[in-house]
């Protein structure tokens, strides 16, 4: 073996360690937009072909599974919401190693069927696991030891419906969205100590006093745009953009709309947020300051667009799918629409892709592999578990890890 190729093969290697390691720290994980580093996911499987293990997980909970280190971490719920838990399960076994009770409301604020008292996704940073279930309480664990290391519940929020939005980590801060029936902020936590180290209200002319008309369950997102870092905050009726480090707000654009859940992607040059009526999907050039409604909207869509999955971007295209399962592909820079394919199923999940492949898991227990084809709709593969999927999938290494309504899955690849 020559010395040419002994170097390509520990190339591999390295290559395919970084592979297996990478984690899955946060909603839609690492890269915050659904992209997995693997090129391999399994494309096949049923209850009895490619599953590595199924674990059955008690309670009623949509929060997405997160996961490092040999081990996956889900926020979990009791059915009544009275017991609001971190669950902790071995990535190689299945075995579950740690369900901590965080908090245990007497009287637990009121949450619609559709939602669940453990929705938002624990993130995984420096070491800790963060666990959020809205005003009901934010907690940070040893992601080593599951040793409970701070606790918030000060933090007040009429949800009217259960909570949605999702933190997120960023350098030394963990970023929430409280979008209520009664008050809309945001708020920057210390990762370390919990302490809040900027609170920022909601400065939007709603146009209604009806706090319906109010809220919101979105998860920001923090892009870099000309060296500027900025929180891309999703909002009823409007995104604001704020400085992470203080919370002053830079940016700001009306779109209409409230209740949206979807996350904004920022690709090719443009922040994509997807709302709730309004202007439904709305492609947003950064910077500028103040109201930029006029002068930073590139394009807009409504037909068919989604209020809960978010979307992926592949090449120079946006693929999403709607709450009632029609999908669409959307050209990034203008917004034209390529094509629209209607299938049967529910979503709430957002895709993951990997390798110009898309995975698509619906409410009712279907998940569909389709191509990133900017042409037509192409379906790859269509895969049917027990239950259906309300979280979103994570990956570890060149295995999926989905959430269903109740039971945790390492789908392994049938081919390696």
């Amino acid at each position: 073996m020559n010395r040419i190729t002994l170097v390509a093969l520990a190339a591999s290697l390295v290559a395919v360690a970084d592979g297996q390691a990478a984690h899955w720290d946060q909603f839609r994980g690492p890269t915050a937009d659904g992209r997995a580093g693997s090129p391999t996911l399994p494309r096949s499987w049923s209850e009895t072909e490619n599953v590595r293990w199924k674990t059955a997980i008690p309670g009623k909970a949509w929060a997405s599974p997160v996961a490092a280190d040999g081990r996956i971490w889900l926020a979990n719920a009791t059915e009544d919401g009275k017991r609001l838990s971190a669950v902790c399960v071995d990535a190689e076994t299945g075995r579950i190693l740690h369900d901590v009770p965080l908090f245990e409301p007497a009287e637990p604020a009121f949450c619609h069927p559709y939602n669940s008292h453990a929705s938002p996704t624990p993130v995984l940073a420096g070491g800790k696991v963060f666990i959020h279930f809205g005003s009901a309480g934010t907690a940070c664990l040893d992601a080593a030891t599951a040793e409970i290391l701070w606790k918030r519940q000060d933090l007040p929020c009429d949800h009217h419906r259960g909570p949605g939005s999702s933190p997120i980590p960023w350098r030394d801060r963990l970023f929430v969205n409280f979008d209520g029936f009664d008050v809309q902020y945001v708020v920057a936590l210390d990762q370390a100590t919990g302490k809040t180290l900027w609170k920022t209200d909601r400065d939007i002319a709603y146009g209604s006093d009806n706090g319906d008309m109010k809220k919101a369950y979105g998860t920001p997102a923090v892009i870099e745009h000309e060296g500027r870092p900025a929180l891309v905050s999703p909002a009823a009726v409007a995104t604001i953009a704020y400085d992470p480090a203080t919370g002053a707000e830079l940016w700001k654009v009306y779109h209409g709309g409230y209740n949206a859940a979807a996350r904004p992607v920022f690709a090719g040059g443009l922040v994509i947020v997807t709302t709730a009526g309004g202007d439904n999907v709305v492609a947003i050039r950064p910077g500028g300051t103040g109201d930029v409604t006029k002068t930073h909207v590139a394009w807009k869509f409504k037909k068919s667009a989604p209020t809960r999955p978010s979307q992926a971007v592949v090449g120079d295209h946006l693929y999403l799918v709607s709450d009632t399962g029609v999908f669409s592909c959307v050209a990034l820079a203008t917004g034209q629409i390529a094509w629209q394919e209607r299938r049967t199923g529910r979503h709430s999940a957002s895709p993951v892709e990997s390798g110009g492949l898309l995975w698509w898991c619906d409410e009712d227990g279907t998940t569909v592999v389709t191509k990133a084809n900017p042409e037509r709709f192409e379906l790859v593969a269509e895969n049917k578990l027990d239950a259906g999927c309300m979280a979103s999938p994570a990956v570890i290494g060149d295995d999926l890890v989905i959430r269903t309504k109740t039971h945790l899955y390492r789908i392994g690849a049938e081919q390696r």
